[in-house]
């Protein structure tokens, strides 16, 4: 009886045993897959066939192999993840920063020409007369046909007092033209009014605005500058226009949320694979806390710090928010600075609004959803471009016949659908509240007539 229980279980057991060492052999060969000193020799192995095979090897260092091969590692993660030379570090300390030496351009290569987007206000290039759409074709007599955007930057900004000669050429010249430019130290601003300039003026109806381009170092000075100066008009009520800004610097969009919070509101959360290093930032009550009513303008190129302060503010029903879906970039970057200068920018966190919805590939959705046509965007920027209306003809050159003079019409019109909303229900919520004020008022006064 012993001896037949026996054969089974022993069987059974062998079973077992087997099975187990199985997937054992399974997890090690896994773990020896993982391996990182056997992927490091195996990248060895690549980096010296490289150097040693490829065409142009000699004209390779390891640093140029190594820089790319970290860039490339980076990229595999998510779109906005990466390494950042020394070069491409500096610029990113210099356009949060606010301030950096160059002539004012901002460019980009349109249909395989350098062309200036806009020059800055007070700038060189603002005070050459250089306009939006100018191309550039020469920069120190050097060809600009096979320079990329980055490196027109890098040529473009120097040290402040050098000089360097552009080229340009616009639809109305039959022939290059050059200006000499002497750089000095640029300011950007991030904040602007409804001018595109920093004056914020409040017309009759009481009523402000104003737009943050980005959040920079400096955006929450700015705003608070630009805040008091309408105030001194006598505004009781506010337009955010947070449309088309990519976000920035994390503190700054919390310093900006908590000017209309008060101490202890819940901002924003991160939350991440290390759960030690979540955290939840809170309004600090310090300052002066604006009560006046808000709507904030958000669309499809609001994104990051643009989402955070947009979220928070809807979800405390501090503001109403007007305009399109945002973008969905709610994920953390952390810049870890290198020793060689260079530095990592790498994806640590998701960011989470007061009641815990995720920004990151949902966006936020507005209140009140107003659509603008392509042409109404393309309006509204040519508007905000410096010289954009007394240089009309020659910035409308750059766009397709057929859309010229229905963009025009739109440029003389001032029609922006979105801030026009904005603007209606800023004017609503005060009569609302005036005859609130007025019902509290009555009842008041009925209520002494008793007594």
């Amino acid at each position: 009886m012993k001896k037949r229980l026996f054969y089974p279980v022993f069987v059974a057991a062998l079973a077992v045993y087997t099975l187990l060492g199985a997937r054992m052999f399974q997890l090690s060969a896994a773990d020896d897959r993982d391996d990182p000193y056997e992927q490091l020799e195996l990248f060895t192995r690549v980096l010296e066939r490289v150097r040693k095979d490829y065409v142009d090897g000699e004209k390779l260092t390891y640093k140029d192999l190594i820089q790319g091969a970290m860039k490339g590692m980076l990229s595999t993660l998510d779109p906005h993840s990466e390494f950042m030379d020394v070069s491409k570090f500096t610029e990113l300390r210099e356009d949060t920063g606010g301030s950096y030496g160059g002539v004012g351009l901002q460019v980009n290569v349109r249909d395989g020409v350098l062309t200036v987007i806009a020059p800055m206000e007070d700038t060189p290039a603002f005070e050459a007369g250089i306009l939006p759409g100018d191309q550039l074709v020469k920069i120190d007599g050097r060809s600009t046909e096979r320079l990329g955007m980055n490196e027109a930057v890098k040529v473009l900004r120097g040290e402040p007092g050098s000089k360097l000669v552009v080229s340009i050429l616009r639809p109305s010249m039959s022939e290059p033209k050059d200006i000499t430019l002497t750089r000095q130290d640029i300011r950007v601003y991030s904040v602007k009014d409804i001018n595109n300039r920093r004056e914020f003026p409040v017309g009759a109806d009481r009523l402000g605005y104003v737009r943050l381009t980005q959040f920079g170092e400096k955006t929450a000075d700015e705003l608070e500058d630009a805040l008091n100066r309408m105030e001194s008009q006598g505004v009781d009520g506010l337009v955010l226009d947070l449309r088309g800004n990519p976000g920035g610097l994390l503190d700054q969009a919390v310093a900006v949320a908590e000017k209309f919070l008060p101490k202890g509101k819940p901002i924003v959360s991160t939350e991440g694979r290390n759960r030690a290093a979540d955290s939840q930032k809170r309004a600090s009550g310090r300052g002066k806390i604006r009560t006046l009513p808000v709507v904030v303008l958000v669309n499809g190129g609001s994104a990051s710090a643009s989402e955070i302060v947009a979220g928070c503010l809807q979800d405390l029903e501090r503001a109403v928010l007007v305009g399109e879906q945002s973008f969905g970039k709610g994920s953390v970057q952390n810049i870890l600075p290198l020793d060689d200068g260079s530095a990592l920018r790498l994806t640590t966190a998701k960011y989470y609004t007061p009641s815990h919805k995720v920004i990151h590939e949902h966006g936020i959705t507005p209140n009140i959803v107003v659509p603008i046509t392509e042409e109404e965007e393309m309006a509204i920027q040519l508007r905000r471009i410096p010289g954009g209306r007394t240089n009309l003809d020659d910035a409308l050159q750059n766009y397709p016949a057929s859309q010229r003079g229905r963009l025009r019409d739109l440029v003389i019109s001032d029609a922006d659908p979105q801030l026009e909303r904005a603007m209606d229900l800023l004017k609503a919520v005060r009569l609302m509240s005036k005859r609130n004020d007025e019902k509290s008022s009555r009842k008041a006064q009925a209520a002494d007539t008793v007594r």
